[in-house]
């Protein structure tokens, strides 16, 4: 087992990574992992943990943290009456598939390609925190039938290989259908579920190239991280909550994106170069 004080560096980083990103969930309503998966890229790496399966070790330990801050989300949601039980049972099933499928991919990918989807998929994001219209709109419903089908898999798919929940992705697709943003924010965090429990189960699985392995590591899910996160984020997220209320989000909104927009690209950089 590796001593504390070599450890203690890791925990260090992961108190100020949990930390910041239980202030801006809280603050500007996005998911943890789209800041998560990133953090745990950076500091891993700069510790010297270096695995050749690194990126999936964020992914997966990032998915590991939303099953319960999306637990909680949804619960805290419903009690408001705000979660729309029905689009989330007709699209539990696809977005769960697509999960899966996201794992096998994930652990056959290198690093690297998986760090260069993060960073195109990343640029998306953030340009449409930055730049996005309450006003757009591709339907008055949200799909069903084929389109459904065909959507539910690939939001489950994409949502794993970034390692975040169902608000990245599922909250722009359910106001593009008319949904109102905040029943869209409750509904989504019940996708973070349904993605981040099976992929989960997926990772823990699966076993990565035991080279350079952070410490207690379990499969492909990094314990401390997951444990050090939770409890910061959990302490965290109200903070943010009473800064958004006591000022307007949306130009700290577009500073964020910005600020994806640049981690991303330097994610991107470092695949292509």
């Amino acid at each position: 087992m590796p001593e504390l004080i070599t450890a203690l560096p890791m925990l260090i980083l992961l108190v100020v990574i949990g930390a910041f990103a239980g202030v801006m969930a809280g603050l500007l309503g996005v998911g943890g992992g789209i800041i998560l998966v990133p953090a745990f890229y950076y500091a891993f790496s700069g510790l010297g943990y270096d695995n050749a399966q690194l990126m999936q070790i964020c992914l997966a330990t990032s998915l590991a943290t939303i099953i319960f801050t999306s637990i909680r989300s949804v619960m805290a949601h419903n009690k408001k009456g705000a979660v729309d039980w029905g689009i989330l049972r007709g699209w539990a099933i696809g977005i769960a598939i697509g999960a899966l499928i996201g794992v096998f991919a994930a652990t056959g990918l290198r690093s690297a390609t998986l760090t260069g989807i993060f960073g195109v998929l990343g640029i998306c994001v953030g340009l449409y925190l930055g730049f996005g219209r309450d006003n757009w709109r591709l339907g008055s419903q949200m799909p069903t039938g084929i389109k459904r089908a065909i959507a539910s898999p690939v939001l489950g798919f994409m949502s794993v290989l970034m390692g975040i929940g169902g608000g990245s992705f599922g909250v722009p697709l359910m106001a593009l259908f008319a949904v109102p943003i905040h029943r869209a924010v409750a509904t989504a965090a019940g996708f973070g579920v349904i993605i981040a429990v099976p992929s989960v189960a997926g990772f823990l699985v699966a076993q990565p190239p035991i080279e350079n392995l952070p410490p207690y590591t379990i499969g492909y899910v990094n314990m401390v991280a997951f444990l050090v996160v939770i409890s910061m984020t959990l302490m965290t997220a109200p903070i943010g909550v009473k800064i958004a209320h006591s000022m307007d989000p949306k130009p700290l909104k577009r500073v964020f994106a910005f600020f994806l927009i640049l981690v991303a690209l330097n994610m991107l950089r470092k695949t292509l170069f």
